[in-house]
């Protein structure tokens, strides 16, 4: 079967119709569907001296492996129209709206997957749209309970306890039962999603050097470590709370199929070193399969043909190969 897969280019005025416009020029074994504005990606595609011709999507035709060149597209028009590399509050709506839009059609199996280019929070809040990232407003919008924020690099795989979260909440934020629910997500995906028959999970503690047996804090003794012992009991393979200063060297990475670190920046700046560029971000516990570039928005080289499209490259195979892999 070939599949469906939905793109959303993002903020407008970022590299996300850049590097859309890159991929859509080569070959691929699916259908891709960019939901925007056809202007705005015909402008960008001129910019870029690059060929676009868009085609209407109809989903009640069979679907058809990308041809380079083409975009499948369903419309969406800007509020107002967009210069690369200039922020406006007026097309905040917009890059919503197409979020909305793809994440139903995938609710409705009309498409296969989601995979999302790079957004710009701080303009959407400031636009007065309540928005703290993609991972948040899906869960919201698939009505998921627990959701995992899941980074997958040629090193490893690396999940989130919490996610966008100012770093004085993160502690309130992990309870005994949160850790219970998302690990019990990570495990299942990982052997649903990418066929790990008995997946190792490494846990990273919350204080330095897991807490020092309590001296540097109570966390791991009294919330991950109940956590971790409960699903022991229910033979998925935990292992910690390790120091987050040492868990991602190369002897411990290499024993383990995936790590579980505590909040945002205690693993996002070992995960972009490792691979910034080229490391897909993949949500777990939708009812939809969803990926993502590990990166932002770029707004000094949009229009200019200097984006990498690696990234975005990285995350439109995983979710063919995920697709694939859930058919």
């Amino acid at each position: 079967m070939i599949q469906r897969i939905l793109l959303t280019p993002g903020e407008p005025a970022g590299i996300g119709p850049d590097i859309i416009i890159q991929i859509a020029q080569q070959q691929w074994p699916a259908e891709l569907i960019v939901v925007a504005d056809p202007d705005l990606m015909q402008r960008r595609a001129k910019q870029l001296n690059l060929s676009l011709k868009l085609i209407p999507f109809d989903s009640d035709k069979e679907a058809c492996s990308h041809t380079p060149g083409t975009l499948k597209i369903i419309p969406l028009t800007l509020k107002t129209a967009c210069v690369a590399g200039q922020l406006n509050l007026e097309n905040s709506a917009y890059v919503i709206q197409s979020l909305e839009i793809a994440t139903d059609y995938c609710l409705k199996q009309i498409a296969d997957a989601l995979v999302t280019g790079p957004v710009h929070k701080g303009i959407i809040n400031d636009a007065g749209i309540k928005f703290s990232g993609h991972t948040e407003f899906l869960a919201t919008r698939c009505h998921a309970t627990d959701v995992v924020m899941l980074f997958v690099t040629p090193q490893t795989k690396v999940a989130l306890a919490t996610t966008h979260l100012p770093l004085r909440k993160v502690s309130s934020a992990i309870t005994t039962e949160k850790l219970i629910s998302m690990l019990r997500i990570l495990h299942q995906e990982l052997i649903k999603k990418f066929n790990l028959v008995t997946p190792r999970i490494l846990v990273c503690g919350l204080n330095p050097h897991a807490g020092e047996s309590g001296h540097l804090g109570r966390e791991e003794i009294d919330i991950i470590e109940p956590a971790l012992a409960q699903l022991r009991d229910e033979k998925i393979n935990v292992l910690g709370p390790f120091a987050a200063d040492t868990i991602f060297t190369e002897k411990q990475l290499a024993k383990s199929d995936a790590v579980l670190a505590m909040y945002h920046d205690q693993a996002l700046p070992v995960v972009k070193y490792m691979s910034f560029g080229h490391g897909v971000n993949v949500t777990l516990g939708l009812p939809i399969i969803r990926t993502s570039v590990d990166h932002g928005i770029a707004l000094d080289v949009a229009g200019t043909n200097l984006a990498d499209a690696g990234s975005f490259t990285a995350a439109l195979r995983v979710a063919i190969d995920l697709t694939a892999n859930n058919a």
